[in-house]
């Protein structure tokens, strides 16, 4: 998937957001997520290729793909 594909999609996330009355801080905290990494991801300075910034953007919608568990 390219970057300009990615943006869109994070756009599309912000958008969804606004429209739902919802921030990505928000979001983060009922996700678990930290609020700092939601926000990179979002602007693209997180590239999401693993771990947790992986995560985000798939639970996010901007990329496709499994979540990993993480082993216990």
């Amino acid at each position: 998937m390219n970057s300009g594909n990615i943006a869109q999609r994070a756009a599309s996330v912000r958008a969804r957001f606004h429209a739902h009355g919802v921030n990505a801080s928000e979001w983060a905290r009922r996700q678990g997520y930290p609020v700092k990494l939601v926000h990179q991801v979002l602007s693209g300075r997180r590239s999401c290729r693993r771990g947790q910034s992986h995560q985000i953007a798939v639970a996010l919608g901007i990329k496709d793909g499994p979540i990993a568990e993480a082993a216990e």
